[in-house]
């Protein structure tokens, strides 16, 4: 038995034999309304049972699919965790942070740029990087670091923009996950820097709660990539202890993954 749409897909409204001349040719426009359902029969009758689509994997972002890890954190080295007293203070510091922020958002957003401040378009992953970070960093090059004292001054485009309030008042919710993206997957690869933290933390200010599911995933990638950094660490006096501490600190406590967070002693 031949299988009509009629099995699938149950007619809304009875259709009989349209009564047509002989002279009735589908493709022409149809002047009645019987020759417009006999043309919607005709079209559906030459739909395949089976549809196929014709994808350019090249237009798709990479890394389409989130992915939420449920493991935790790694356990702080012994002297390396923070109290619980700290914690709550980081917490509340940041809060006041993000309310102050939202708060002059527009008054920021209406400051003018200074002429050296391009701001990349939000797909262009590259560039961000080379913004947030500088390309002295970016690029890895020691040759760089042997050029700065011959400029005096500071060259934004080698050592990175900060993320002025004019800056990040700018981006949208969009444009934040998506540079926390970036920023995050390049810290999977590297170690810890303080240009890298200071837009870690200023994109963890301008995250709206409730978090969407793509930045939940990110803030414990970074979180645990945190707690592995920390691990390697030699001694508890390194300065990107404290660092490490807070991004984990803000992204158990603050933004509730508690698996995630340092237990830390009450004192």
């Amino acid at each position: 038995m031949d299988s009509g749409p009629e099995e699938l897909m149950p007619r809304l409204l009875p259709v009989g034999n349209c009564d047509l001349p002989e002279d009735f040719d589908p493709a022409v426009p149809p002047r009645t309304p019987q020759e417009y359902l006999r043309r919607v029969q005709i079209e559906a009758a030459r739909c395949p049972d089976v549809v196929i689509a014709q994808i350019d994997p090249k237009k798709l972002r990479k890394k389409q699919t989130v992915s939420i890890s449920l493991s935790g954190c790694q356990p702080a080295p012994e002297g390396y965790s923070p109290s619980l007293r700290w914690q709550q203070q980081q917490v509340a510091q940041f809060s006041a942070v993000r309310q102050s922020l939202h708060k002059h958002r527009s008054h920021w957003r209406s400051q003018p740029l200074d002429s050296n401040v391009t701001m990349p378009s939000t797909e262009d992953e590259e560039s961000w990087k080379k913004f947030c970070l500088g390309e002295r960093l970016y690029s890895d090059l020691a040759a760089a670091l042997n050029s700065d004292s011959q400029h005096p001054g500071i060259d934004y485009i080698k050592v990175g923009f900060p993320p002025l309030l004019s800056i990040v008042s700018r981006m949208s919710q969009a444009t934040v996950t998506s540079v926390l993206e970036y920023l995050v997957n390049w810290f999977e690869e590297r170690n810890f820097t303080p240009e890298l933290g200071r837009w870690l933390y200023a994109l963890l200010a301008c995250l709206e709660k409730p978090l969407l599911p793509e930045a939940h995933s990110l803030i414990r990638q970074l979180a645990r990539r945190c707690s592995q950094v920390r691990a390697g660490v030699e001694h508890k006096e390194d300065e990107r202890v404290s660092a490490l501490n807070l991004f984990i600190c803000l992204v158990g406590r603050y933004f509730e993954q508690r698996d995630l967070a340092d237990c830390g002693d009450p004192s």
